[in-house]
């Protein structure tokens, strides 16, 4: 299912929600950073059940962009729409693991992707686009202030 797309220089990217084939090149992507190499893993079976829990979530979307016509998994990211009472019963959307292969990060692929996500959003009906980056990544927050998300909350975490 293709949900969209874009061109940059002389690529053209394609959106379309995940496959259960693409989980190892997903998860490749996000152990790709320091972060991201402390925390994530070889695929296993816990990615598995996790693919499928976020594939039957009507209200979630596993999201790979790919380069067209190879299909070539060269990112991701995911998104939930989350129901609430606050701001009248609105839906906000959250954007999720955000990441772009190594080998096309610096080619102004980041932000047609990330506006992709947020029309997404609006096209399910969300009134609001939320999404947390770790403190460390000074770059990332640079990224999503140019793409107009504001630095307005705290966050905090509590494993469990």
């Amino acid at each position: 299912m293709t949900h969209g797309g874009f061109t940059v220089g002389d690529v053209r990217y394609v959106v379309r929600r995940a496959r259960r084939d693409d989980l190892a090149e997903l998860v490749a992507m996000l152990a790709d950073d320091p972060l991201g190499a402390a925390r994530e893993h070889a695929p296993s079976a816990a990615y598995g059940s996790a693919f499928e829990r976020i594939d039957a979530d009507p209200n979630q979307l596993l999201a790979c962009l790919t380069t067209d016509p190879d299909g070539r998994v060269v990112g991701t990211l995911q998104l939930t729409v989350i129901a609430g009472l606050s701001r009248g019963g609105a839906l906000r959307g959250q954007i999720e693991a955000v990441r772009v292969h190594s080998e096309h990060r610096g080619r102004g692929v980041g932000t047609p992707f990330l506006q992709w996500a947020v029309e997404e959003l609006r096209l399910r009906g969300c009134v609001m686009a939320q999404l947390t980056t770790d403190r460390s990544r000074v770059d990332a927050h640079r990224f999503y202030e140019r793409l107009g998300f504001v630095d307005s909350h705290r966050g905090l975490k509590l494993a469990l």
